[in-house]
């Protein structure tokens, strides 16, 4: 178990950490100049210098991304649950879904703010309009892909639909469910500073980052750049835990798969016979 927590903590750290060096190596060997890339410290000195001005911005940035995430999972979900089961209105909508993907979500953010306003509703929709879709996708696949003769045999025990619903189709559904989060949770940060940029009538950390590149102040353009990733990261791995605590079943059952092959081995004979 230590040994497992220490491999999946300690080889992401361990990348992270060659890619500074990396960064750190390409800066100094082809002396690049300081205000088109800094060094990975002085990025890392900008955000700590001026951490009691960004520190409010990043739980803005943080805000938008958890009401936007989980608006656009909650939508997803239904979607996806309400498609599955109804097929008209899968062929009905699932076409209007992929033209909704099609728009840029760069020009939808000025329309939302002409319609709601500098405030952070554009923001959260935005950010919800970027996960939803992935998460319905994902969610539809999995439902559609249950196996039939679980189900078949639920009904001919008598089961309701509530609870072969429930029993059956939900836990089958659940890999694709997070996969659909992960993904939604990787570019939920992105829409968030995207309605920033769009929605804001005041400070935000998107704003300070474009008003640093004006002031062609590189060390903030990256700080503000790895804390935006950061956030992203974050969230991700929140998602990732989520999954781990509600989806137990995944890993018992090929601890105990390793454990009946083990018992299954046969011993070594004895010597002399």
């Amino acid at each position: 178990m230590k040994r497992n927590v220490a491999r999946n903590v300690g080889i992401p750290i361990l990348s992270l950490v060659l890619l500074l060096l990396v960064w750190q190596w390409i800066v100094t060997g082809f002396h690049v100049a300081p205000y088109i890339a800094p060094r990975p410290l002085q990025a890392i000195q900008a955000v700590t210098q001026n951490w009691a001005i960004l520190w409010p911005l990043v739980l803005g940035t943080i805000r938008e991304t958890v009401y936007g995430f989980v608006c656009g999972a909650a939508l997803g979900l239904f979607l996806g649950v309400v498609m599955a089961k109804v097929q008209v209105l899968q062929r009905l909508v699932y076409p209007v879904l992929i033209l909704s993907q099609a728009v840029p979500i760069i020009a939808l953010a000025a329309p939302l703010v002409l319609i709601l306003g500098f405030s952070v509703t554009p923001k959260v929709v935005i950010v919800a309009w970027i996960v939803f879709f992935p998460v319905t996708v994902n969610v539809l696949d999995g439902l559609s892909h249950v196996d039939q003769d679980l189900i078949n045999l639920a009904r001919v025990y008598g089961a309701p639909r509530w609870r072969t619903f429930i029993q059956i189709e939900i836990p089958a559904s659940t890999t694709p469910l997070f996969s659909g989060l992960k993904i939604g949770a990787t570019y939920a940060v992105t829409g968030a500073i995207i309605g920033e940029l769009a929605a804001s009538n005041g400070s935000s950390l998107a704003l300070y980052q474009e008003h640093a590149n004006s002031n062609l102040n590189t060390a903030a353009v990256y700080g503000t750049t790895m804390l935006m990733t950061a956030i992203g990261i974050s969230w991700f791995l929140l998602v990732v835990g989520t999954e781990v605590l509600v989806t137990p079943w995944q890993r018992r059952s090929v601890a105990r798969r390793r454990v009946f092959h083990r018992e299954a081995e046969p011993s070594a004979p004895e010597a002399g016979h």
